[in-house]
């Protein structure tokens, strides 16, 4: 875990995100579900079946961690995509509860997890070998990001400040682990909030400076945007997906 964000103050933002993400579900109508997102090729129904689905692949982590018993989050990556394939064509109704009681199975998992279990090794769906301390930060990555995917209006900006950090943080240490990014510098000049700071990232020893408020170099990095309003000597690079 970062050094930067406590396992409390994760669990907070992962339940502020999940509230956020329910609630722009619920203000869509039925028909509005099966419209398109913005990831390619998925409708809002299939982003909200993949959320709720992630609430209990990441659950499973954590009775892994409690219990011992390697529980992975999927089968086989075919399996998921299965899934969430046969969970978009579910009756609206029933993807929105499922949105709901997936997140309350994940929250009192997260709730009820010994202390010592927190530092169990589990397995991320990428193959990563993590703490089960981390688990709230996968989930919290999901629901503040797919909100925005939903296209109902959600922004970058809208996302707290601390979260928008952390999530340039992780991705930076992403791809500073990665072969064939090219080097750079990135530096945020201002929060979603209008904090005035000078934060700085980098990938690789030296490259370019590349430059903006910290929404918009989120959505470069994370592949949302194409960094038109960012700012940089030597241009501003096409990236490959984070996840």
């Amino acid at each position: 875990m970062s050094p930067d964000r406590s396992l409390s103050e994760t669990i907070e933002w992962m339940n502020e995100g999940t509230v956020w993400f329910q609630g722009h579900v619920q203000q869509l109508s039925d028909l509005d579900l099966a419209k398109e997102s913005r990831l390619p090729g998925w409708t809002r129904a299939h982003l909200v079946a993949h959320v709720a689905q992630n609430a209990d692949a990441l659950g499973r982590l954590l009775s892994w961690a409690s219990s011992g018993i390697e529980t992975p989050m999927y089968a086989t990556s075919e399996q998921r995509s299965q899934e969430i394939e046969v969970g978009a064509l579910a009756p609206p109704a029933d993807l929105r509860k499922d949105l709901g009681e997936s997140a309350q199975r994940l929250a009192r998992a997260v709730i009820g997890l010994p202390q010592i279990a927190w530092s169990s090794e589990v397995r991320s769906a990428l193959g990563r070998i993590i703490p089960a301390s981390e688990v709230p930060w996968l989930r919290t990555r999901e629901v503040w990001l797919h909100t925005v995917d939903l296209d109902s209006g959600a922004r970058l900006a809208e996302i707290p400040e601390a979260v928008v950090l952390a999530l340039i943080e992780d991705i930076t240490h992403t791809f500073s682990n990665r072969e064939g990014i090219p080097p750079m510098q990135l530096r945020v000049w201002r929060l979603p909030g209008g904090s005035v700071i000078d934060p700085r990232y980098s990938i690789g020893e030296s490259g370019p400076e590349i430059s903006g408020v910290g929404p918009d170099l989120l959505g470069w990095l994370s592949g949302r945007s194409s960094g038109e309003t960012l700012h940089s000597s030597g241009g501003v690079p096409t990236l490959p997906p984070w996840l």
